[in-house]
């Protein structure tokens, strides 16, 4: 029923007419002729897309693919060319630098007026007040007027307003990046705590692991078109896959990614867009009776295979044959917590090159970074030179200090083709191979890592 989405967009668009001359406004007013004096730019064509309430929704998208457009007229600060927009909730929104605030004015004077434009009365902020200055951290700064804020200090003000107003509706425009470390920190806390009240959020954010840690489901703009909807992890990879594709191969990849998300919804429709709170992972591992059973004893599963793979255009070298074995050369995918096993691929070079580094990375289902390694930390200690046709076998060695579940590997292999200096990716596969870990009931440590923590009681005596 359309009363589950908070928000809802069908066909909406935004295109702006771009004067080459100041005089030609003036022209195109009074209209000389039959001739146009501006160019149309559509910033944003024929988007549809519905978040049902409750959900958190990460939007992803190269700089000018239309994403702050999209959220200001979601706002009601822009209006559409054309389509429609529904909303059902009190919005609080983060849209840019000092968005609602009046230079002129001060911090705590700006406080009472972006509340009262979110409907707010007087004693209502007054109640919130004291909570919103302590989560700003700005100090003395509150009665001074916003002009003289630095940037960090106003995205810190205008996010502590919009946390503290009990949004049904929190729209956040790339602000989780502002600040130390231990802000952002807060910022993610708040947001988790809002969107556990059963509050809606779309959020723009350049960042993979935040969308892959924050979202239910993720959207992938490009030149003002929608090109996919689905999981965070599935989404960020095509974006990754996006984002480096060279540039006379990139309208090619748009292609094939907007071909590949409707097949993709052909096939299983749109059932799963809003349930990505319980199933977050890219791909479903199949399922195996060795996760249930107490022996540890390591194995290989050939159905245990990930369906998310995604490969990068080659830029002069191919990854192949990823998988991970015991330090003797088996081949295993069901490891045990706490022995070392090899991650393995192949590469071969279809380019010469110079400075070349190979690369893994381990990933939760949902796509959070656990960590990786570089094969060097720099050129100093990189391969210095390889030639087309040449091929390697690399060989990661890692200790499995991980929990029971389920994990993805990532590989990748960089270098420089010319002698601009420029390091590029010459390929790269995400979710190029998977693995679970064993569960094992004499072990007491939770969470995704083990720390080998230790546990020391005493009784304290009277």
């Amino acid at each position: 029923m359309f009363s589950d989405f908070a928000i809802k967009v069908e066909n909406l668009s935004k295109c702006y007419q771009i004067y080459d001359k100041p005089h030609y406004r003036l022209l195109q007013m009074l209209r000389r002729g039959r001739k146009q004096y501006y160019r149309e730019f559509w910033a944003l064509r024929n988007v549809t897309l519905g978040v049902k309430k409750g959900t958190t929704v990460g939007i992803l998208g190269r700089n000018g693919s239309g994403k702050s457009t999209l959220l200001k007229m979601i706002c009601g600060t822009l209006n559409p060319t054309d389509g429609v927009i529904e909303t059902h909730g009190r919005i609080a929104a983060i849209l840019e630098l000092g968005s609602g605030f009046n230079p002129e004015f001060t911090g705590r004077e700006n406080v009472y007026m972006k509340g009262s434009i979110l409907g707010l009365k007087s004693d209502e902020i007054d109640s919130r007040f004291a909570s919103i200055a302590s989560f700003a951290e700005i100090g003395d700064f509150m009665d001074q007027p916003v002009r003289t804020y630095s940037s960090g200090m106003m995205v810190r003000l205008a996010f502590a307003v919009s946390v503290n107003v009990d949004p049904e509706i929190l729209v956040v425009d790339e602000a989780l990046s502002v600040g130390d470390e231990r802000f952002q920190r807060k910022c993610f806390s708040r947001i988790e705590a809002i969107r556990e009240a059963g509050a809606t959020i779309l959020f723009v954010s350049h960042s993979g692991a935040t969308v892959v840690q924050l979202c239910d489901h993720a959207v992938l703009l490009d030149d003002g078109e929608k090109l996919v909807t689905g999981s965070p992890k599935e989404v960020y990879g095509r974006y990754q896959q996006l984002l480096y594709a060279p540039d006379d191969k990139r309208e090619q990849m748009r292609r094939r990614i907007k071909k590949a998300s409707e097949a993709g919804a052909a096939a299983a429709g749109e059932k799963n867009a809003g349930d990505n709170r319980t199933q977050r992972a890219g791909a479903t591992a199949p399922n195996n009776s060795a996760e249930n059973s107490d022996e540890l004893r390591e194995s290989f599963n050939p159905s245990l295979t990930p369906t998310s793979t995604i490969a990068y255009e080659s830029s002069g070298a191919v990854i192949s044959e990823p998988k991970i074995k015991t330090i003797d050369g088996k081949q295993v995918n069901n490891l045990v917590r706490g022995k070392k096993y090899h991650y393995c691929y192949r590469v071969k070079f279809t380019r010469d090159a110079g400075f070349v580094r190979f690369g893994m990375l381990i990933k939760t289902k949902s796509g959070v970074e656990l960590g990786g390694a570089a094969s060097a930390p720099g050129k100093s200690m990189a391969l210095e030179s390889v030639q087309a046709g040449d091929e390697f076998d690399i060989a990661f060695e890692f200790g499995c200090a991980l929990n029971p579940g389920t994990y993805f590997l990532n590989a990748g292999v960089m270098g420089e083709l010319d002698l601009s200096g420029n390091e590029i990716s010459m390929h790269r596969l995400l979710d190029a191979a998977m693995f679970k870990v064993l569960p094992d009931s004499g072990r007491t440590s939770t969470g995704i890592v083990d720390f080998g923590s230790r546990v020391l009681i005493d009784r304290c005596d009277d």
